[in-house]
């Protein structure tokens, strides 16, 4: 990338969210455990096996479950590594391939201890593994949890990957009916609940279902904003945010990260006035709750900090970027396959670690209107009034 590259402006959307950064002791040494557990699949090149340990999916975790046993941390290690394996997978494949894909996970999941078939893809074994672990410590009630979210989860990707095989584009509203499945974080928060057993009257009360949504809203718009370039680069922008608010609201690039940062500000005030409005199931079950809703107000926080540490969208500029907000746009990426593993390819960002750094030189442009005291009104989606 040349030094007159093009900027963009990324808001900072966490700088009033009253938790702060944590992270769980045992980090380090689970990590190197679950990494070098992880690369034993060989579910990935070279080339993208170095670029998947650059995005550090460990640290994630981490500082996404801060105070779970060091049991749990392995577990959490696992499915996170799940997670962004499965989204690689079928993020090269269409509609048909990727379902077969979920049915495959969630035989691998309601039959842990069956030998998977011989030549099936590597992704169900690894989640065989995991659950297999997972359910050795588990409570029953995170288990149901667990399951039931991660369902919802695979399902949508699969709907996913047909939208982009038949390059469907969805409005602001769909898009985030389908967006909020798709992140992932509603199967991510049994972790935190492992430990415990949460009753389900708990689970599934109106407020508590409405702070896991908000949470829910708070990374997948965060998430949608800092990976914009990396996935604008890929050519897998159009199941995002940023894209899809372009499209339907005629707005520029800078526009749709103003309105995206704007409506996250709207939710985190959702998700504060619902706390006030938490009941009491009595002491013994109100401190399973406190832990809980703590569980769901780190992940945001978690998720903002990770972003910018871990090298998956910054390469090693994340702590730059973050105080100066400044993003150079990268350019598109030819991403070719020969193989089925060759065929996941984990986008390498370290192009950006070669662009000119803090102080850019005088023709470096910054997109047109990202600084612009314009209020971006925030068109609000029919189906979250």
């Amino acid at each position: 990338m040349d030094a007159h590259a093009r900027m963009m402006y990324l808001p900072d959307t966490m700088i009033n969210w009253p938790w702060p950064r944590a992270i769980n002791p045992h980090f380090e040494d689970v990590k190197a455990e679950v990494d070098a557990s992880f690369r034993d699949f060989k579910a990935l090149s070279p080339d993208s096996q170095e670029a998947f340990d650059k995005c550090d999916f460990a640290l994630l975790t981490a500082l996404a479950y801060p105070n779970v046993s060091r049991e749990h941390l392995r577990i959490g290690c696992e499915l996170n590594n799940l997670f962004f394996i499965f989204d690689e997978y079928t993020d090269v494949e269409n509609g048909a391939v990727a379902k077969d894909m979920v049915d495959m996970v969630l035989d691998a999941l309601h039959n842990p201890h069956k030998t998977r078939p011989e030549g099936e893809c590597i992704i169900g074994e690894i989640a065989r593994q995991f659950w297999a672990r997972a359910i050795q410590s588990a409570s029953l009630s995170s288990q149901r949890h667990f399951l039931e979210t991660f369902t919802a989860y695979l399902r949508a990707v699969a709907v996913q990957s047909l939208d982009r095989e038949e390059g469907h584009r969805r409005s602001i509203d769909d898009y985030l009916k389908l967006r909020r499945e798709t992140v992932g974080v509603k199967p991510s928060f049994p972790i935190s609940e492992m430990g415990m057993d949460l009753p389900d009257e708990v689970f599934y009360h109106p407020v508590i279902a409405e702070l896991a949504e908000c949470s829910t809203y708070l990374v997948m718009i965060d998430n949608d904003m800092i990976s914009y370039n990396r996935e604008q680069a890929t050519g897998n922008d159009r199941h995002s945010l940023i894209t899809t608010v372009m499209s339907e609201l005629g707005l520029d690039r800078g526009g749709a990260m103003a309105w995206a940062a704007q409506y996250h500000a709207e939710v985190q005030k959702r998700f504060i006035d619902s706390l006030v409005k938490v009941p009491s199931w009595g002491p013994s079950v109100d401190v399973l709750v406190k832990e809980y809703v703590y569980g769901m107000a780190i992940w945001p926080r978690a998720n903002h900090c990770w972003s910018y540490e871990g090298q998956r969208y910054f390469g090693t500029r994340g702590p730059e970027i973050q105080k100066t907000r400044l993003v150079p746009v990268l350019p598109k990426v030819n991403r070719k396959a020969t193989s089925a593993v060759a065929k996941v390819d984990v986008a390498n960002v370290s192009i950006m670690d070669t662009t000119a750094r803090r102080g850019e030189p005088s023709g470096t442009r910054v997109e047109a209107g990202l600084f612009s005291p314009r209020k971006i009104s925030v068109v609000r989606p029919m189906f979250y009034r």
